[in-house]
């Protein structure tokens, strides 16, 4: 079993906050001192642009990003590194496909299936893109345990071009049955594209791409315990290869002529311009760290301090307070998102900061979901490998505060 106290001294932040409670990892996660090590590392030792330079420290630099597109497609079970694709976040991967291959495959009439427990980024791209094209934009509902419902068989059909759900939901916490709901998809209709948000699935337990028989897969680095500013986009190089450039400039560009210009070839036809270098580099810090630890060790412990959360509020709180998502241990992630008697999530929100309890209050980009739900906000505890049972029971204490003062 992981022992997040111990865990707790490789995050140094807990150094400059000894009291913090951080409890918003799904929001962003806390980074370790390897990853931030290896960001100084880059700026002190060979900061330098890349693909550019003949220069030792210039190939230095490159070699290092270049190894984290390696790191990163062993990971997740990618066949090469020619199929990742560095972005600036999950919200920017999943717009690259819908401007780079939604537009080619959409026309009036054709369906772009999503769900309603999508966050904002793997919603709206959509939704726009089948108002622009004069498609049709279908959404799967869930039921009150917050479990996907529909029948695909008369949901999907042969114009329907696109499905794009979420692995594991921000708000629910449920874990979908992403494999079987693609091949049943395929089943329907062979030519689908599937778009998988992972944002919230890669940091918290194995994914092999391959197995799920996706066709793009979305995360970003600063959920799993990497620097902010980097988005990883999987795809299958051919749909890769056959996608126009998102953006234009430099270093994507092959060949350069008064009358046309020629593309490099994918993953780097899609990143143009300086990238986040030294953040891009830090990332295999990251998923190293990951790899040490074990996914299947973070999934087990997530689920042991979930369960001890859910029993410790139902016990405290009784009906007072509203669990939303599976009851299902083995269908939920690290999630916890609740309602507490008829108090304004940011009002409580703000108490429990009082007590360096660091949650997320509000519809956390997941407006039609908290519609479909009849509540305005909710408030997120979400519980990561630096958080153990004594978090729940400070949160507990927080909570217990809160009714005394409101």
């Amino acid at each position: 079993m992981i022992d997040s106290k111990k865990i707790k001294k490789d995050f140094p932040i807990f150094d400059s906050n000894p009291g913090l409670v951080y409890l918003d990892s799904t929001a962003t996660s806390l980074k370790p001192h390897s990853v931030i090590n290896k960001i100084s590392e880059y700026y002190s030792k060979y900061s330098s642009n890349i693909f550019r330079g003949v220069y030792r420290i210039s190939e230095r630099a490159t070699e290092e990003f270049e190894e984290t597109r390696e790191v990163v497609a062993k990971f997740i079970g990618a066949k090469s590194r020619e199929e990742i694709v560095f972005t600036r976040n999950t919200t920017e991967s999943i717009n690259l496909v819908a401007y780079s291959l939604g537009r080619q495959v959409m026309r009036e009439g054709d369906e772009i299936l999503t769900t309603v427990m999508e966050h904002h980024s793997n919603f709206v791209p959509w939704q726009v893109l089948t108002s622009e094209t004069g498609a049709i934009f279908k959404i799967l509902d869930i039921n009150d345990d917050g479990y996907l419902i529909g029948d695909l068989d008369r949901i999907i059909t042969n114009k329907t071009k696109i499905l794009a759900l979420t692995y594991v939901s921000n708000v629910l916490s449920t874990i979908n049955p992403v494999k079987e709901i693609i091949a049943k998809a395929k089943a329907i209709n062979p030519e689908i594209i599937t778009v998988v948000d992972a944002a919230q699935a890669v940091p918290h337990m194995e994914i092999n791409v391959l197995d799920l028989d996706c066709d793009f897969l979305v995360f970003s680095s600063h959920k799993m315990l990497g620097p902010t500013g980097v988005g990883v986009l999987w795809g299958k190089y051919e749909l890769l290869d056959r996608m126009f450039p998102f953006m234009y400039g430099g270093e994507m560009i092959s060949e350069v002529y008064l009358d046309q210009t020629k593309f490099k070839k994918p993953p780097h036809k899609f990143e143009a311009g300086t990238p986040a270098i030294a953040e891009v580099i830090a990332l295999k810090e990251a998923i190293k760290y990951l790899n040490r630890i074990g996914l299947q060790n973070i999934r087990a412990h997530e689920e042991d301090v979930v369960k001890y959360a859910i029993d410790r509020l139902g016990k405290a709180f009784g009906d007072k307070i509203r669990i939303i998502g599976p009851k299902d241990l083995n269908t939920r992630g690290g999630i916890i998102a609740f309602n507490f008697e008829d108090y304004h999530a940011h009002d409580v929100a703000s108490i429990l900061d009082e007590d360096n309890i660091a949650v997320r209050a509000g519809n956390h980009c997941a407006m039609p979901l908290h519609k479909k739900l009849g509540i305005a906000a909710s408030l997120r505890a979400s519980y990561y490998i630096y958080n153990g049972k004594e978090d729940v029971d400070i949160l507990v204490s927080g909570l217990k505060k809160v009714q005394k003062l409101l």
